[in-house]
Parts: structure tokens; sequence; C-alpha cells
């Protein structure tokens, strides 16, 4: 096709103004039907080289959205990280602040580890007796008691939950000043057994530790009373508690090494070295 374009146009320069007037006449209606096919292949090839480009452009941005999308992934779990940080700074600080307001000795721990079982509801600290820790001191969190320390070996301890139902503390009702025992319940949860069937305890009172017996001093929070049982032929009453700290929640807790008021803890000290130096002041 080509090639007779090309033969007519040497005609149109070599033939008289006659005839190339004629081939003129003749040739255009030709020149536009071989430009149609030539029109539309150069419409083809800018189209295709358009696409191709689009593609390239389109497989970069793909490209680059996978890049970004894994480092937001790496942002995402630093600050994941960054939050877990912060949360334990807070936990700590909280502990800490707490350690320093409380007048017994203690010994701050971390739980590494829960029972799994449902015979018992206990926890394992990473203290033990090279810490001092022994069995039957008190563990308690900010919130309040934690449990007891039931076993010990010189890198870690066992602690039964006051959720448990082998463990029992002293209690106190705030409010009204009458003691009980705490026992835990199979529920997870915990009951103050023999309240006087004359007390006026309700739904609402808070149970802290009595300080009496046991390894907690006396003032540390219990739970709350939701509940208020009284048979007809009960001697006593009992309530339903919830525990303050949430076994669930706590990851640091501190250990009761002296129970003792600080009046007492005091007192020793100055007792024992007046009594070593064998001088009364009058």
């Amino acid at each position: 096709m080509l090639l007779a374009v090309l033969l007519l146009l040497s005609l149109v320069f070599m033939l008289p103004k006659q005839s190339r007037g004629l081939l003129r006449s003749i040739g255009q209606p030709l020149a536009q039907i071989v430009a149609l096919p030539l029109n539309a292949f150069s419409t083809l090839d800018r189209s295709l080289r358009d696409t191709w480009e689009g593609y390239v452009a389109l497989h970069h941005v793909a490209e680059e959205n996978r890049r970004l999308h894994r480092e937001l992934q790496q942002l995402r779990g630093r600050n994941v990280e960054l939050q877990e940080m912060v949360a334990a700074s807070q936990r700590l600080a909280k502990l800490l602040e707490f350690k320093e307001r409380l007048k017994p000795g203690t010994v701050a721990a971390q739980i590494i580890g829960r029972d799994a079982t449902n015979w018992y509801r206990s926890v394992v600290l990473n203290k033990g007796e090279r810490d001092g820790i022994r069995v039957e001191m008190g563990v308690m969190t900010p919130d309040g008691v934690v449990g007891r320390v039931v076993k010990t070996s010189p890198f870690s301890s066992v602690v039964l939950l006051i959720t448990d139902p082998n463990n029992a503390v002293t209690g106190l009702i705030q409010r009204t000043r009458e003691e009980g025992i705490v026992a835990g319940t199979v529920d997870g949860r915990a009951r103050l057994k023999y309240i006087p069937l004359l007390s006026t305890v309700r739904a609402g009172d808070v149970v802290v530790t009595s300080g009496l017996t046991g390894g907690f001093p006396r003032g540390l929070a219990i739970g709350t009373i939701t509940r208020i049982d009284k048979e007809e032929d009960d001697l006593f009453q009992s309530a339903e508690i919830v525990p303050e700290a949430d076994s669930h929640k706590y990851e640091e807790v501190l250990v009761i090494i002296d129970p003792r008021p600080l009046g007492e803890a005091e007192a020793d000290p100055a007792a024992s070295s007046t009594g070593s130096s064998g001088e009364h002041k009058p």
C-alpha cells in the first residue's frame, strides 16, 4: 500500500501539468483511504504506550503502598510496645508510691505464673526465701488484699488467692466494726462468715483486714459486700464480697514482711537500743 502511494507521487512530478492535475484529483481520495489505517495504527500505538506507562506507574504505586503498609504495621507494633511500657511504668509507680506510704515492711514481686488447674486459685511470684519471704505472709496490691503465701523456695513462692475456698482471713466491716472470717468461694468471689445476727451490715459496706490474725496489718481493703444471706435458723449471717484486687489484672504485688503497725515496729528498735545500753533517761 505504501509503495503504491510513493509510485503515484512520483508520477505526479514526472507527468505533464494536465496529467498531474488528474492524478491529484484521483490521489486525494486514495490518500485519505490510505491514511485511515495509518491513523488507526498511530492511535493504537499511542493507546498501547499510554496503557504501558499507566501500568508501570500503577506498579510503582502498588509497591509504594506495600512499603507504606509494612511501615505502618511496624509503627503499630512499636506503638503497642510503647503503650505496654507506659502501662507498666504507671503500675510500678503506683506500687512504689503505695509501698512508700505503707507502714509495714514489704517486698515487691512480679507474678510469673498462674495455676492452670481448677484445684487451687494461686499465682507464682519471682521472689522467695532468698528475699525474706516465708509461708503465711500476706500479699497485696494498692487495690487491696491478694492472698497468702503457702509455699516457698529460694527463688520463688506460691500465693493462695483470697478467692480460693481453702484461704481464710479475718475481716472487719468498716462501718459497723464487726468481725468475721473471709473465705473464698467456688465461683471465684469471697464470703464474710460469722456476722452477728443483730448486725446492721448491708450491701455496699466495705470489708478490711482486722489485723488480729494472719499476715496482714489492720485496714487493708478486702472487698465490698454485694449481698447479705440470713437464714431463719442460722446463728450467724454471711455476706458475699467482691474482692477489690482483681486476680486477672495485677502483675506486680507486695509481700508483707512485717505486718505490725508502725508504732509497734518503731518502738522495738528504740527498746532494744535502750535495753542493750542499760541506760535509762529520767
